[in-house]
């Protein structure tokens, strides 16, 4: 297992944090690129470590072999075939680094949430759903399961009332809201507490998903 984190950004609402969000990009992006959005969560006075890491360079066959920060390689068009389980699972093990770390640093296991756009948000479910001690909540937006035949095997009993927030454009032309529904509909047979959003939007984020996700952290670092 990897032992040294990845780099990150890190952004605080407030003085001596209680919680922390650690966030994911999306391919090609970097932890640069949500760090804008925090402050239209209306969280000031609530004191939140948000921590945006970088993914790893590494070649990605859709787009011709460029390498770019990617959390795991896409081969095809349709994510659902021929998944990079290696990619997914390292990216899995550098989120559990990630989790140990604002463990060391004073955060309590159910005071971070995992969060993510596109790749990243497949991370964030990936990594949630089969942490071993209870955690605050998964945030995946425009996003997917990765590896779903695997998940009722691997879960973890500590989060299997983990509350998920699902976010997607119905416009979605990467990741359809087909895919995105069907990975909803079947967290939801496994019994997950999942919040379904849609938006009229492409494969992006809008003021109405911020504001609910605001919302939503609230309701978790509130209690």
């Amino acid at each position: 297992m990897t032992t040294d984190p990845l780099p990150t950004v890190e952004v605080e609402t407030g003085p001596a944090p209680s919680y922390s969000v650690i966030w994911m990009h999306g391919l090609g992006a970097d932890g640069n690129d949500f760090v804008p959005v925090v402050e239209r969560f209306g969280l000031e006075g609530t004191p939140v470590r948000f921590v945006f890491p970088h993914a790893p360079m590494r070649p990605v066959t859709i787009n011709e072999g460029y390498v770019m920060r990617a959390w795991y390689d896409i081969t095809y068009e349709n994510l659902s075939l021929k998944e990079d389980e290696k990619g997914v699972r390292e990216s899995q093990e550098a989120m559990e680094v990630l989790i140990a770390r604002e463990q060391a640093r004073g955060i309590a296991p159910d005071h971070i949430v995992l969060a993510g756009f596109s790749q990243g948000g497949a991370i964030a479910l990936q990594t949630g759903l089969r942490h071993r001690e209870r955690l605050a909540g998964i945030l995946a937006l425009s996003a997917y399961l990765p590896l779903p035949d695997t998940v009722e095997q691997e879960r973890a009993k500590a989060n299997l009332q983990i509350p998920v927030f699902m976010g997607h454009g119905s416009e979605d032309p990467i990741v359809p809201p087909k895919l995105a529904q069907a990975s909803c509909s079947r967290l939801l047979t496994l019994g997950y507490p999942v919040e379904w959003h849609e938006y009229h939007m492409p494969h992006s984020v809008c003021e109405e998903e911020v504001a609910d996700i605001g919302l939503w952290l609230m309701r978790i670092v509130q209690g």
